[in-house]
């Protein structure tokens, strides 16, 4: 019944005086609503469904973020976070002599439980441990040690090396002046950049997993709030599942069926315990993105990003499809293959620099 009735819909907006009426109907609605945050509600409550899966996902990864804390992981979202503002504090200019003792116990306790275990064969993420180890070396080497918070916390970090205590202690903050200048010019990223467009047309042969591999490398080069990178490239190159989820988006009609690879950048709010940060995951999956495409470029192969509305029933599709929970949220699609030299791209003309510029101005 209900199908029933979206096709009459559909074949009454057809009708050009019914769709004009329509849209005239929803414009002076829109003028309303739209006036202040109090109208607002009033569309907020008819629009439940639409936003209903955003804002669960926004619980849910709130609730798993500190279910997560007492779990074994491959890697520790809240002690990332802390490594991280550490870091910060040992590079601030003036350095204070003491700093970071509103969560530095805390940031302990995370690498204790990190520490043991690891002791306990957990698999775990041996770069993030090593960083944090690190990092928590530096920052006692800096301050003020009579202090009897950073006494305490020191006197546990030291304690902790019985369980780990690697050789490789030099990721550490470091002189700006002190890291390899690179030889690639402004020409270079500019020729880079332009050569990069979207190409939806693939030569049919696989695509070498090390490559695309090398490319992440520089993908999570990439900035990331409190260096959580809340992000996965869910990557397939078996032809029958590549089908299976090029089919899903609306953006890949018409040639999802000869994309070689595909990835789905998932972005996971169980990386944050506050709703403020609820956007994070796309900042960060989009900054992520971009840089990996250009270095799939550099290797030959090129890429397309694949739209993801925010659509329920899409949505439900996808999580099936990847068995995803309710906070992992899909950014984007990004097709990967060896372009087919015959095919053509679109020209893609960009905005001039005067309209996507300003300068010193408040908008007033």
């Amino acid at each position: 019944m209900l199908n029933r009735l979206k096709l009459i819909a559909k074949q009454l907006l057809a009708i050009v005086w019914v769709r004009r009426a329509y849209e005239g109907t929803l414009r002076a609605v829109l003028e309303v609503l739209a006036a202040n945050r109090l109208f607002s509600l009033v569309y907020s409550v008819l629009s439940i469904p639409s936003f209903n899966r955003e804002q669960f996902a926004v619980l849910r990864g709130r609730r798993d973020y500190y279910r997560n804390l007492g779990r074994v992981r491959a890697t520790r979202t809240e002690l990332r976070r802390n490594v991280h503002r550490l870091e910060k504090g040992i590079l601030m200019q003036p350095r204070r002599p003491v700093f970071a003792l509103d969560y530095l116990v805390e940031t302990i306790e995370f690498y204790e439980r990190a520490t043991r275990q690891h002791a306990d064969g957990a698999d775990g993420d041996i770069g993030e441990l090593t960083w944090a180890y690190g990092v928590l070396g530096s920052y006692f080497s800096i301050v003020d040690g009579a202090n009897p918070v950073v006494a305490g916390a020191k006197a546990r970090y030291e304690a902790t090396r019985a369980q780990f205590n690697p050789d490789d202690n030099g990721k550490v903050p470091y002189r700006r002046a002190d890291s390899a200048q690179s030889s690639a010019s402004y020409e270079d990223l500019l020729s880079l950049a332009q050569r990069r467009r979207s190409v939806r047309w693939f030569e049919q042969r696989p695509v070498p997993r090390e490559l695309v591999d090398q490319a992440l490398l520089v993908g999570r080069q990439s900035p990331s709030a409190c260096n959580r990178l809340p992000y996965e490239f869910r990557i397939f190159d078996d032809p029958e599942m590549v089908k299976q989820v090029a089919a899903i988006p609306f953006g890949a009609a018409g040639y999802g069926h000869q994309v070689p690879t595909i990835a789905v950048v998932v972005g996971s709010l169980n990386h944050y315990f506050s709703p403020r940060d609820r956007h994070v995951i796309y900042v960060d999956s989009a900054l992520a993105a971009m840089p990996f495409m250009l270095a799939l470029e550099t290797l030959g192969l090129a890429s397309s990003v694949i739209n993801w509305p925010d659509f329920e029933p899409l949505e439900a599709k996808m999580q099936k499809a990847l068995n995803l929970d309710y906070d992992e949220r899909v950014i984007m699609l990004i097709a990967i293959g060896y372009p087919d030299p015959e095919g053509l791209v679109a020209y893609s003309e960009k905005k001039s620099l005067d309209v996507i510029r300003r300068w010193n101005d408040l908008g007033r």
